[in-house]
């Protein structure tokens, strides 16, 4: 047996150099075999498996069985994103290895020696995630060159669990922290990334190629960052599953930073089973919880009961009449499953955004200069703007680095004035959850996580004032989107969020209200919504 599976896969190597495509190259895809035609190559089912709804539990058993292989998922996955991505333009680029580490895969599941449940399963990385073998750019250009010296921490961990490094996802340059009205989805490297919903709406950032990419099945999970927003709004507004999760679950050693204080990775997938499993691997651990909650494991296979559960609604009535109107149509549902629902309002919120921002502008000084040290191009954040000034093809989209230009002039993270708002900062975002959830015995807080896409246009950026996602991103609590229904063609997320490390409680919670929503829907497609429908 050992000899056997030793010479399928030098078999399989030998093979995987002639249909993998070279580096550097936007979508390295193998081309399509013999018989194959462009509609296969865009089907979700492969082996009587669709991708669509496959969850990752199903592909283990499946790979253990023998009836599909981590060769023939990753395989599969690639074609689609030849076949896919030129629609959205999600994919930055695929690794030159990625069949070769599915081959792998596939020996240890052979031999019995499985790494767990990410062993085989393609992921795709956001663009500003440290891969020492691909480019890791951030979307600039200025970071174009040669790759960093050594994967992100939370990258060795997926590899160790034998997870297959996709590829590289499009995200919105520097995180949506350049300009005053950017773009979500826009960068330098990648152009603009599209919604798969409707074409010509915007995919919200800046986690907008994950999201986008998961929207339409060219991985089976992927990894997104936030810093407030930018994991929870692209997984609603693509009508995919997104969690950020506690502050320091997650190392951020290798990913390019905002702000030490909010910034964390997080995964993104079709399903909470998924994005469960996933955490478990990129913490290191399973005991993400408090007490005697439920680990991240059993949170993704015995999704708990709303039966019970007290929930928290915020409605935002800002967002709209319509997303107003699927808030209380979701309220029934929970309540019809035995959930108590009960309206409340978050506390200290205007003062939170009067301070956010200028907290983040000294942070950001202070870390970006610190990641730049570490890679070829621009030593600091100086050089960066003098970089972006002298390109042009940094300012096709939108001309402005507005925010750069302010975080030079900020006051540094020593200043008492920074330290005194950071505090207040901290002070105010964990008692406004921690109030409003003792106050109403809450087991969550729930929220629209995004309005429906807005149309993407580069004269005018972005229209996101969506405040939902920043109590626990300033708090560093867990917050977690899961799709909650559609405004015509469009996904609207439920937002959830609770109490510092009760990630596994969250996502047990998010599984019940997943199954009970069932609101997930392939997408479109469409060039643009139907006349008449929300901008």
């Amino acid at each position: 047996m050992k000899k056997r599976s030793m010479a399928a896969l030098t078999a399989i190597l030998v093979v995987v150099p002639l249909v993998a495509a070279a580096p550097g190259q936007r979508v390295q895809a193998a081309e399509p075999g013999p018989g194959d035609s462009a509609r296969s190559a865009e089907s979700t089912l492969v082996r009587g498996v669709d991708l669509d709804t496959v969850t990752i539990p199903e592909l283990q058993a499946r790979m253990n069985r023998g009836s599909l292989s981590s060769l023939r998922l990753t395989l599969a996955y690639l074609r689609r994103i030849k076949a896919v991505d030129p629609k959205i333009n999600a994919v930055l680029r695929t690794s030159p290895t990625a069949l070769r580490q599915a081959a792998a895969s596939d020996l240890r599941h052979r031999l019995g020696k499985s790494r767990g449940p990410l062993d085989g399963i393609p992921v795709l990385l956001k663009d500003n995630v440290n891969t020492r073998d691909m480019p890791t750019t951030a979307g600039s250009l200025a970071l174009a060159g040669s790759p960093p010296a050594d994967d992100a921490d939370l990258v060795k961990k997926l590899r160790a669990a034998g997870a297959v490094i996709l590829g590289k996802a499009n995200l919105s340059e520097w995180a949506n922290f350049r300009a005053a009205k950017p773009t979500s989805g826009w960068s330098a490297v990648g152009g603009q990334t599209n919604n798969p919903y409707v074409l010509d709406r915007n995919p919200c950032g800046s986690s907008s190629g994950s999201a986008a990419a998961l929207a339409a099945s060219l991985a089976q999970v992927a990894i997104g960052t936030e810093t407030d927003g930018s994991i929870v709004c692209p997984a609603g507004m693509n009508g995919v599953v997104g969690l950020k999760p506690s502050l320091g679950v997650v190392s951020q050693s290798g990913v390019v930073p905002i702000s030490a204080e909010q910034d964390t990775a997080g995964p993104m997938a079709r399903n909470v089973i998924d994005t469960a499993l996933t955490l478990s691997v990129l913490s290191g651990r399973d005991t993400v919880r408090a007490g005697d909650a439920p680990s991240l494991t059993d949170a993704a296979g015995r999704p708990g009961t709303l039966r019970g559960k007290r929930i928290g609604l915020w409605r935002l009535p800002s967002l709209g009449t319509e997303v107003d109107a699927l808030m209380t149509r979701t309220a029934e549902r929970l309540t019809a499953a035995g959930a108590e629902v009960v309206e409340v309002s978050m506390p200290y919120q205007e003062r939170l955004g009067e301070l956010e921002f200028p907290a983040l502008l000294s942070e950001f000084h202070r870390d970006i200069d610190a990641y730049l040290a570490t890679r070829g191009g621009p030593r600091d954040l100086a050089e960066l703007i003098e970089f972006n000034r002298t390109h042009p093809e940094e300012q096709t989209c939108f001309a402005g680095q507005e925010l750069f230009e302010q975080a030079l002039a900020a006051p540094p993270t020593t200043d008492p004035e920074y330290l005194a708002m950071r505090a207040e900062l901290t002070d105010l975002s964990r008692r406004s959850i921690d109030e409003v959830m003792a106050a109403h015995d809450l087991d969550a807080i729930a929220s629209p996580a995004n309005p429906p896409a807005w149309t993407t246009d580069c004269a005018r950026g972005d229209n996101d004032v969506i405040p939902s996602s920043t109590p626990a991103a300033v708090a560093g609590y867990p917050s977690l989107s899961v799709p909650a229904g559609f405004v015509g063609e469009l996904p609207v997320g439920l937002l959830l969020m609770a109490g510092d490390r009760q990630d596994a409680e969250l996502l047990s919670l998010g599984a019940a209200v997943e199954h009970r929503l069932g609101a997930w829907r392939a997408p479109g497609y469409l060039p643009s919504a139907p006349s008449g429908a929300s901008h």
